[in-house]
């Protein structure tokens, strides 16, 4: 029995553990706060300041994993280095883990090193160096930190007059660092999630693609297969087998671009299952995160499956409080095809994202209609 340390415990760490319990591994999950969704379902449950390097010591000795499993940004990744030297395995590596929890490193490796086309950056320091690299990128622009999650700190910027906004929203993002990376707006046609699978022995598999809405740099819909050209597919398949070659390691990645009618565009990578990939709970044989534990540990992974058109919808807090009761989930239910997950998040604040609809169907439009009809039924009562 493996014995896995998962590193942050929200709803992707979840269904990583459920996963992992289905074939036998113990998990240990850990957090910055009480009851995490994943240490419900865990073996054992630490809280801890994940950016403290003692703190990462102290339980990595306590437990002795056999895999360090990261699911979220705000870790101190240096000490993770430190770990994987000391002979435990971090997942992928503890570079992967490094660059891309620091979007101007995992930038720099695509743009300048493997030279993958990306929109045109720069970064910035204070508000000064923001006026300034504003100025020379030109307006709409996007400004996000460089070390976040899930679109916290995201904004798009059409003028100068909104520039000191953006900056003060972009330090409230998760992480320790107040720099910004600040991209051109690429007016792209859609925007993807390549799920990219590393195996410890075997080619590099794909996912189809999966087509996504974000509002300020968060997820809102997602929906499977994105229909793009096979040269454009193609293209992204090359691009994102670069950048994951270039990491080393196994497990899935969510490789992230933007595509225009006639290019694909590298946005970003995360080195772990994605949000937008929790469609893939509902639409395919393996879902993203039954991928990434057999990826993990060596196992064979069988051909990926798609069963139908699918597509996913969140549904978030309209306020904060604790939650006491998921009302409309029978009414949400009712619809063939549909299905919930229920993130059992001890705390809400308004925007957070507590719940997500999945739906079959027999396009992605009649996909997404049921997706979103099913999420608009949910609601939390406090």
């Amino acid at each position: 029995m493996k014995k896995l340390m998962l590193l942050g415990s929200g709803e992707l760490g979840r269904e990583f553990v459920i996963s992992a319990k289905r074939l036998g591994c113990q998990v240990i999950a850990v957090d910055s706060y009480k009851n995490a969704p994943a240490m419900q379902v865990a073996d054992e449950a630490e809280v801890i300041n994940m950016q403290n390097a003692n703190s990462l010591k102290r339980i990595v000795k306590k437990h002795q994993p056999d895999l360090i499993i990261p699911e979220v940004e705000a870790i101190h990744t240096e000490t993770l280095a430190e770990i994987e030297k000391s002979g435990t395995n971090v997942i992928p590596t503890a570079r992967a883990t490094h660059l891309t929890m620091n979007r101007d490193a995992i930038r720099d490796l695509a743009a300048n090193e493997l030279k993958l086309r990306t929109a045109q950056y720069a970064y910035a320091e204070s508000l000064k160096e923001l006026k300034e690299v504003a100025q020379e990128i030109g307006f709409p622009l996007v400004i996000k930190p460089v070390m976040s999650s899930s679109g916290k700190g995201q904004s798009k910027v059409d003028k100068p007059q909104d520039l000191k906004k953006a900056w003060e929203f972009a330090k409230k993002g998760r992480g320790t660092r107040v720099k910004v990376i600040v991209e051109e707006f690429i007016p792209f046609i859609g925007e993807i999630t390549l799920l990219t699978i590393k195996q410890q022995k075997g080619k590099t598999l794909f996912c189809e693609p999966i087509g996504h809405i974000q509002e300020s740099g968060d997820y809102r819909e997602s929906w499977q297969p994105y229909k793009m050209s096979d040269t454009l597919l193609k293209q992204a398949k090359k691009m994102a087998k670069s950048i994951t070659d270039a990491l080393g390691g196994s497990g899935i990645f969510g490789v992230e671009f933007f595509l225009t009618k006639d290019e694909v565009i590298f946005s970003e990578l995360s080195p772990r299952p994605h949000d937008t990939g929790m469609v893939t709970l509902i639409s395919q044989n393996f879902s993203e995160f039954d991928l990434h534990l057999r990826a993990v540990l060596g196992l064979p992974i069988p051909k990926i499956e798609l069963f139908a058109p699918s597509a996913s919808a969140v549904i978030l807090a309209k306020k904060e409080g604790t939650p006491k009761e998921y009302k409309g989930v029978a009414k949400a239910l009712e619809v063939k095809d549909v299905d919930l997950r229920i993130f059992a998040k001890p705390q809400a604040y308004k925007g957070r994202r507590m719940a997500v609809a999945l739906a079959k169907g027999s396009s992605v439009n009649n996909a997404r209609k049921k997706a979103l009809k099913a999420s608009k039924e949910v609601s939390i009562r406090f």
